[in-house]
């Protein structure tokens, strides 16, 4: 639950940045992630709990800024430098990847509703991405598409593998934002022009997205990551666009469509499939 708490969290980004303006995207990285970085560390040094879990071995800090750092930055110059209707669909084959990396761990099986259940989750982002019934692509844009698919490695990657790591404490997360808002802020400097929101809801909005999409998120992520029943929170991930999808049609940034009907019954049916295991244990116990 903590882990699904993150894809709701993550749904809140698709308004959030509608809201915050035409804020450059690293800019924008670099503010939220410093808003979050920082309130991680008010919290360290507030509770009297040091920063002590910040002390980790270099592959664990490597890990940590890799995946923040290196799935938003990718994630952004694939939407440069590609259609973004393609380009986020690629993006998303990163919880599809979660599942089938979740395979190598020690004690993980990966079974066939599993990945039936990603791919029925994929499908469904799919209709949800496409807006005149077509997929075009194309060789002209192929180093945004490769930047896509870099951006759903590094993150499938950073999640799979902190499972490795159970003993880091999710504390450490803070210190990987602030590091991935100073390196957001030296690509904001080499690649884009300054441009600060104008207005309170603009700012109001970047708030929001450091305290909770770019913010709390991470930690709970982790938390989910490192406890939690990975396959499933793999396939719940297509939720996300979804939940993001219908949150901007109520605050009238868009309209309900039979591709957004047909998509939420593919992203639950989805989910449904992939928790089965779940489900069905929970179903007998209380049964017994």
């Amino acid at each position: 639950m903590i882990g699904f708490s993150t894809i709701f969290m993550w749904s809140f980004l698709g308004p959030f940045g509608a809201a915050s303006g035409t804020v450059p995207p690293f800019l924008l990285n670099a503010m939220c992630f410093a808003i979050s970085g920082g309130l991680a560390m008010a919290r360290l040094a507030v509770t009297g709990r040091g920063f002590s879990s910040l002390r980790q071995p270099k592959r664990v800090w490597l890990l940590g800024v890799a995946g923040l750092f290196g799935y938003h930055a990718f994630y952004f110059l694939g939407l440069r430098n590609a259609p973004p209707l393609e380009a986020n669909l690629i993006n998303y084959l990163w919880p599809v990847l979660i599942v089938v990396f979740s395979a190598l761990l020690p004690g993980e099986r990966l079974r066939i509703h599993h990945i039936i259940g990603v791919l029925l989750g994929l499908l469904g982002v799919g209709v949800l991405l496409m807006k005149d019934g077509s997929l075009a692509v194309s060789d002209e844009y192929w180093l945004g598409y490769l930047c896509a698919l870099a951006a759903a490695l590094f993150w499938s990657s950073y999640s799979v593998l902190s499972r490795r790591f159970p003993s880091v404490p999710t504390d450490a997360v803070g210190g990987f934002c602030i590091a991935t808002a100073v390196l957001s802020l030296g690509a904001h400097l080499l690649f884009e022009e300054t441009q600060f929101p104008q207005t309170a809801v603009q700012w109001a909005a970047i708030v929001g997205m450091g305290l909770f999409p770019l913010g709390l998120s991470f930690f709970t992520w982790d938390i989910g990551m490192k406890h939690g029943d990975i396959q499933i929170l793999g396939a719940s991930a297509y939720a996300a666009p979804l939940l993001s999808t219908l949150l901007m049609i109520l605050l009238g940034f868009g309209s309900l469509t039979m591709p957004v009907v047909a998509s939420c019954l593919l992203i639950v049916l989805g989910a449904v499939v992939a928790a089965k295991d779940l489900i069905f244990r929970r179903s007998l116990a209380a049964s017994q």
